[in-house]
């Protein structure tokens, strides 16, 4: 009966570590298109993710506060407002700014490029990545799905600012592939989801200051309340509840597994934005979609194997 028991505790586990990656991959990919109906109310875009970011990371600093964990000190509060920069400043900021000019679903399959940099960025920097075959069909078949979204959206949702959408996009990217990569070698000593909270409280101190700066902020009780809606979905939705999905996903489920999240994303926020803010979806738009995601899982494999390579050498030593 003990037997028994432990099996099926083990398999109700499973089922809720699936339901989290159903929920992380769904509220994920649905928060592209909330950020992009938060931007098109004449919402500065900076401001949007100031304000998100800054409710989001209250929460989480409260929370952790709460159960006794200590302030960061200056060194660390440094380290944290720079990978805040990174992340939530660059990354998210840049990234929502970018939705008023470009499809959700674009930005979301520009994203989920940042493998594919962080191999490039690894190479050249630190020369501790190899370029294999597999690596090099990976990054070829990212780009030309890219490709292939990039022509038909300039002909079916092309808008003043597009080219500025598609660079911002690609800069918030690149901040991402940079701040991962980072966090990856220096790591500081602290909770990580604590940390999580101080990068995005600090980072919101920041967009906040460039929104002002900007002379394009609007007065708190003049944002709409769609603006307001789509920002509470943001913080509860996408930063606490995916987030609290994810972790228990990523304990309990294979990292291969649990990373599909990263390929559903896209397509979850393709096919949204074509039913709700009414973004063209064509058969070019999804093959290249699927052609990107295909090649970033082969980028991921190959890193994958590479890491797995390099820890067998060390304990053949």
């Amino acid at each position: 009966d003990g037997h028994a028991s432990f099996q099926t505790l083990i398999m109700t586990i499973k089922q809720k570590a699936y339901i989290g990656l159903v929920a992380t991959s769904i509220l994920w990919g649905t928060s592209w298109v909330a950020s992009k109906i938060a931007v098109q109310q004449g919402v500065p875009g900076l401001e949007v993710a100031a304000i998100r970011q800054f409710l989001g990371g209250s929460l989480f600093v409260a929370f952790f506060l709460i159960k006794g964990e200590k302030l960061p000190t200056l060194k660390q509060l440094l380290w944290l407002t720079g990978m805040g920069m990174l992340l939530f400043v660059i990354a998210n900021g840049f990234a929502t700014v970018a939705l008023l000019y470009i499809p959700s679903g674009l930005a979301a399959l520009i994203a989920a490029l940042y493998p594919l940099s962080v191999v490039v960025i690894e190479k050249l920097f630190f020369k501790n990545t190899k370029i294999t075959a597999i690596t090099f069909i990976g990054m070829l078949l990212g780009i030309t799905g890219i490709g292939f979204v990039f022509y038909d959206n300039a002909f079916h949702n092309y808008t003043e600012g597009y080219i500025w959408g598609l660079i911002l996009s690609v800069i918030a990217m690149l901040s991402w592939s940079v701040g991962t990569i980072i966090i990856a070698r220096n790591k500081v000593k602290m909770n990580a989801y604590n940390a999580t909270g101080w990068q995005m409280l600090m980072g919101s101190f920041v967009l906040m200051i460039m929104t002002l700066v900007s002379g394009k902020s609007i007065p708190l009780t003049s944002v709409p309340a769609n603006t307001w809606l789509a920002i509470t979905y943001l913080v509860l939705a996408s930063s606490i509840v995916a987030f609290v999905a994810f972790i228990y996903t990523m304990k309990h489920l294979e990292p291969a597994i649990a990373s599909l999240y990263a390929y559903m994303n896209p397509l979850v926020a393709i096919l949204l934005g074509t039913m709700i803010t009414n973004e063209k979806l064509t058969i070019n738009i999804l093959i290249g979609s699927l052609i990107t995601l295909i090649g970033v899982f082969l980028v991921n494999r190959s890193l994958k194997k590479q890491r797995e390579q390099a820890l067998a050498d060390v304990d053949a030593m």
